[in-house]
Parts: structure tokens; sequence; C-alpha cells
């Protein structure tokens, strides 16, 4: 969920790791812990799903800045491929994923699935993901009296309260509000079972001018390289620490 404005423009230094000699192999406990489903990668604790070879961790550093590493699993050790300073949460910080509440901005907690991604460009041919282009009408619904709550949806399509304020607590989001944030966005699988007041339109997206409403977000030349890995043949997840 992105923040259309923001006072203060928090301005930080990014950091890419992709330009050291080698990436750095995860330690030898966190290959142990691996074979048990879970992982330590970067002081983030990872629950791996079958057969996931691609993680995102999110390490909180400090107010709603943290570090965004993106690893690969290659001969059956964890490799740090790239990281930077200059990631994003919400302004409400981090809570666990059952203690969420919609319109709280917080970020929550734990290993989710990377499904697919929208944006506002044609998809590039050379992307893996699953990709759909943002079109006039698209929303995502977060009204809470409506069965497609937390989900993609037209307005055409009908089943939601399209025409509620932005202020309204069952207000959905109009995607291409959001045209800086969005411009590539991968859905992050947070309350897939609809549960609602526990909110959605949780992804990972672009920066915006700082804080996020509960997503993660990194700044642009990331996300497009984080477009261009993800596989889902290999189960991408994304981690978020405290």
């Amino acid at each position: 969920m992105a923040v259309a404005v923001v006072a203060v423009v928090a301005v930080v230094a990014t950091t890419l790791d992709a330009a050291s000699p080698a990436p750095a192999p995860a330690r030898a406990e966190d290959t142990a812990s691996q074979r048990a489903g879970r992982v330590t990668l970067g002081g983030v604790d990872v629950r791996l799903r079958e057969r996931t070879g691609q993680v995102v961790t999110v390490d909180r550093t400090r107010g709603h800045h943290a570090r965004v590493s993106y690893w690969t699993l290659e001969d059956g050790r964890w490799r740090k491929r790239f990281s930077v300073r200059d990631g994003r949460i919400g302004y409400g910080g981090v809570v666990p994923r059952r203690q969420r509440r919609q319109g709280s901005g917080d970020t929550p907690l734990g290993t989710f699935g990377l499904r697919w991604a929208f944006g506002m460009h044609r998809p590039d041919p050379d992307w893996s993901v699953r990709y759909r282009k943002v079109r006039r009408g698209d929303y995502w619904v977060l009204d809470n009296s409506s069965p497609h709550y937390n989900r993609y949806r037209n307005r055409r399509q009908g089943g939601f309260r399209w025409r509620l304020p932005s202020g309204h607590p069952d207000a959905s989001e109009r995607l291409l509000d959001y045209r800086r944030q969005y411009e590539w966005a991968i859905v992050m699988d947070f309350n897939r079972q609809q549960v609602r007041r526990r909110g959605g339109a949780i992804f990972l997206h672009v920066n915006g001018r700082g804080a996020t409403a509960g997503c993660v977000s990194v700044p642009r030349r990331t996300m497009k390289r984080l477009m261009g890995v993800l596989d889902p043949a290999r189960q991408p997840v994304i981690a978020v620490g405290r």
C-alpha cells in the first residue's frame, strides 16, 4: 500500500553489494537450518517453501528504513547477490501478521510469497514473473463488505464500492493514483484468506517520498533489477524482520 503524500523527504544513500568481488555465502548454521525449512539470512529469519531458491530479506534499520537484500540458493548454499540500504517499510513500523489492522500503516512480519506483478509499463519479454499492466479503472479492493476484498479488480466488474472517497475506512486503492510507487509492484501473499479488517494491498514496490502505508519499497533501479531476476519456478519469497 503506497502513501501519496509525505511531509518529510528522506534522502538515504543507496549501496549495492553487487560491486563486491564475490557474493558472500551464508554461514554454516544457515545451511544447516535450511534443511529444517528455515534459514537466517542477513539477520532475518526466513521460512522456506518447497523448492524456494530466491529470497528477498527486509531488515529494519531505523524508523521506516530497512536494508533489503536479494539471495539465491546455489550448490546448497545461500549467497547474497545485491543489497540496498534505502529500503522502506510502513510508517507504523512492523507488527506480527495476525495483529495487523487495516489503515494502521504497519508492515507485517514474516515470510510471504512473491506471487505476481503489476505496473505501469508493458511487460518485458525477458521477465519470468507473471505481470499485469495497470489500466484505467483498476483497483486493489479494500472494501470490507466486498467478496473481492484484498483482490485486484476493475470497477467495470463491480462487486465493490469504488466510489468511496480516499479517506473512507473501506476505500479501495485506485492503482493509477500511484504511478511512481507502482511503476512496478510485486504482490506479497499477505492475507490471502481475506480476513476482514486485517488489510491488504501489501506489495514490494518502488520508493515514494518516504515511508509506505505497510508495503516494502526499494529504489527504482533495484525494483527493476528484481523484476528481471525473480523466477516463479524458484518459489521466491520475501522475509520481513524486526
